[in-house]
């Protein structure tokens, strides 16, 4: 969605957002993360993988990883190229070898081996941004925070809750208009944009939110 295109969608009203709060939070009341992990250590380094990834390819190469390297500690320790060929098959997999070693390393030396549940601390490790912070927490901890990846940006954007051009704005947006329930409906418009307003062919015939979409004509559902 271009940033032309961000600027012509109507904005939904306050009662709009009201109505799409309440059918998201009823239609996905317990929606959580789809990416496998046993503990906070796995939880963080399969959000750091998903970027630009699916989770279903993340889920697949994470056993094998986290049978290696089954915590910081030994991660800390692990050479580049070991873990490079793990994750190949990930997106920009040389880049995120070098952030997961880099990322344990600094849990290991600043905090002591505990990866800290805080976003302030969490973005200052290597190849953790706000999102993936974010996503962290509200998977985590259920902390009242908005992360926006490809999905929600796009169902944000096709339901008039927002037409800023970019994550970081559109983030601003959901938080200011939604206010509360903030994890939930994350996760919700995650699972919504994935398998339902998906980017080509969305299913408009069997929407049910198709009574805000502000771009429903703009698609031929098939």
């Amino acid at each position: 969605m271009s940033k032309k295109d961000t600027k012509a969608i109507k904005l939904s009203t306050r009662k709009e957002i009201e109505e799409i709060k309440e059918i998201f939070l009823k239609h996905y009341p317990n929606s959580v993360t789809e990416l496998n992990y046993n503990n906070l250590y796995e939880l963080l380094v399969a959000v750091m993988l998903s970027a630009q990834c699916t989770d279903k390819r993340v889920n697949i190469i994470t056993p094998a990883l986290f049978k290696k390297y089954p915590s910081t500690k030994e991660l800390s320790k692990a050479k580049l190229d070991d873990v490079k060929e793990l994750i190949k098959s990930c997106s920009f997999f040389n880049n995120k070898a070098k952030n997961l070693i880099q990322m344990a390393k600094m849990v290991e030396e600043k905090y002591d081996g505990e990866i800290p549940l805080d976003q302030k601390e969490l973005v200052k490790l290597p190849g953790v941004g706000q999102k993936t912070a974010n996503v962290v927490l509200i998977e985590y901890t259920g902390a009242n925070l908005m992360a926006v990846d490809t999905h929600v940006f796009r169902v944000a954007h096709r339901l008039g809750l927002s037409n800023a051009s970019n994550v970081k704005d559109t983030e601003k947006d959901l938080v200011k208009k939604f206010k509360t329930n903030l994890h939930q409906l994350h996760q919700a418009m995650v699972l919504f944009g994935r398998y339902k307003c998906k980017a080509l062919k969305p299913e408009c015939d069997n929407c049910i939110l198709a009574n805000f979409c502000k771009s429903k004509e703009s698609f031929k559902a098939k």
